[in-house]
């Protein structure tokens, strides 16, 4: 996907007629090139991206970086595959002193200060200039924001994320996407949020997602405020939430997948600004796939390729028996973000995870919010607790990928009095609980869903799977890809494994990848 997976989406989204700001992309391919000769590509690339913002500017009618009607812009990330936040954005690029005092004029002072403020900081943060090295020039400061883009590819968080996912050497770098903006913090009818056209935490078949009027997309994705559910925009702009779930609805129903879709409102007007393959829970990814089996939107093995093994085992991890918890402290409680349970001691630093985890101690990573560096704090805890920020919030998306329990928005400096305590985390209900609890094994064949993809499984798969121990069948680990492969290698027509399913989905994804061969 030479485009990147941000431009796809929107390329669907305006092939549908459905209404989003105009943008263009420079290729993955670009980055590639960048890296090998970074002034070489650039030198080849720019004027084809100031033929791109003539385009923009004759598409919105707006002028790039002064008057009459000013057009700003975001500068985006979009690899191949989806990895959250862990590459650099810079929104309301093209302002300056000049542009502030005209955007006052027409739209308010209060909000063109807000966006000058708000550029300044993503800007400094993202290509590190502040102050008076920020550039006065619309196109310095865009040609340093592609180049910093471009450059995150290689960022430790982003190799990191590529590392922990095996992604390593599968991608040749991020496009870049170029893209009009829209304003959130316009006025009392604007606002941005983010919906999941199904709910990734459960895989219930209910819109879910998070409103935040008067903001703009990174203050709900950053975790450092507390978004409103999305009855609120219901509530308050009752014709704006039906054209948002027929959209959603129609994108999925396109993609026959769960679609994770970025909204902004201006001034009373929808514009979606992505939309993408969600990422969900373990749980949420079982159900979903069955879900869009029986309502025919994918096949029997299509549903089957959309669970791994890994998700299977997250969901046959144990949970805390019940006896210990009618008799546990809560000791914080927040919004539930990932399912699961997870326990260890409490730190409050990606780092001191990272160490814990490397001299084999389970530990818990409580922030105040997260942001894309703590991603390998966050591989390595067992749960991620967060004081501020909703279930859309960095935290609480990438959790969910990594299939980490999480919990968001406990509350201001409720978390800081468990630095060093042993907590348990479930991250099904939003609880922490003081104490290490005891935890008890759940059963694949307790799950309808489960049931339906074990049955399905094994109508399917080349290799007898059970669970009774037998003298005459090899055992396998359902934890052990290779032992599986080993034995049934060798010729075996069954096997034995105390749970079958996360056995019988290797051995269909070995199939697949076989192209329908086996052994």
């Amino acid at each position: 996907m030479q485009v990147g997976g941000k431009a796809h989406g929107l390329s669907k989204i305006r092939a549908a007629g459905l209404p989003t700001p105009p943008a263009f992309t420079a290729t993955v391919d670009a980055c590639r090139q960048y890296f090998e000769a970074p002034d070489d590509l650039m030198a080849r690339l720019w004027p084809q991206i100031r033929e791109g913002i003539s385009w923009l500017e004759s598409e919105s009618g707006h002028t790039f970086g002064r008057g009459p009607v000013p057009l700003l812009l975001s500068v985006r990330s979009g690899a191949p595959a989806s990895m959250p936040g862990m590459m650099d954005t810079v929104l309301n690029l093209g302002i300056n002193d000049e542009v502030e005092r005209i955007l006052a004029e027409k739209c308010g002072a209060e909000f063109a200060r807000d966006t000058h403020r708000r550029f300044r900081e993503l800007f400094g943060q993202v290509v590190g200039l502040t102050g008076d090295r920020i550039p006065t020039d619309p196109y310095g400061q865009l040609r340093a924001a592609v180049t910093a883009v471009f450059d995150s590819w290689n960022s430790e968080r982003a190799v990191s994320y590529r590392r922990h996912h095996k992604l390593e050497g599968k991608m040749a770098g991020t496009a870049v996407t170029v893209q009009a903006m829209v304003f959130g913090n316009l006025d009392e009818r604007s606002g941005t949020g983010v919906l999941f056209s199904r709910n990734p935490l459960t895989g219930e078949a209910q819109p879910y997602g998070e409103w935040l009027p008067r903001g703009q997309g990174e203050d709900v994705v950053s975790g450092k405020f507390d978004p409103l559910p999305l009855t609120a925009l219901a509530e308050q702009h009752p014709d704006i939430h039906r054209q948002l779930l027929e959209a959603a609805s129609w994108l999925e129903v396109d993609g026959a997948d769960v679609q994770d879709i970025e909204f902004t409102v201006e001034a009373g007007k929808l514009y979606l600004l992505q939309t993408r393959a969600a990422k969900r829970s373990a749980k949420a990814a079982v159900a979903i796939a069955v879900a869009l089996q029986r309502e025919a939107l994918i096949t029997v093995e299509e549903a089957l390729a959309r669970v791994s093994p890994t998700q299977i085992d997250v969901l046959l991890t144990p949970v805390i028996e019940p006896a210990a918890l009618a008799e546990a402290t809560v000791v914080a409680s927040g919004l539930p973000a990932c399912p699961g349970v997870g326990a260890g001691r409490v730190v409050g630093d990606s780092d001191a995870a990272e160490d814990a985890a490397d001299e084999d101690e389970n530990v818990v990573l409580a922030r105040e919010t997260t942001s894309p560096d703590d991603v390998s704090g966050m591989i390595a805890a067992q749960a991620v607790i967060t004081e501020q920020g909703g279930s859309t919030s960095h935290a609480a998306v990438v959790s969910r990928e990594l299939h980490t329990p999480c919990v968001v928005g406990c509350g201001l400096g409720s978390l800081r009095g468990l630095a060093g305590t042993e907590v348990t985390v479930d991250g099904g209900t939003g609880n922490v609980y003081a104490g290490l609890l005891p935890l008890t094994q759940p059963s694949e064949s307790a799950d309808a869903d489960m049931a339906a993809l074990l049955a399905w499984a094994r109508e399917r798969s080349p290799v007898e799977v059970v669970p009774e121990p037998s003298p005459d069948l090899p055992r396998v680990d359902h934890r052990d890809p290779a032992a599986v492969f080993q034995a049934v290698g060798v010729g075996a027509s069954a096997v034995t494994a105390e749970h079958p399913l996360p056995v019988l989905l290797m051995i269909l994804e070995r199939q697949r990848n076989a192209g329908g061969g086996f052994r």
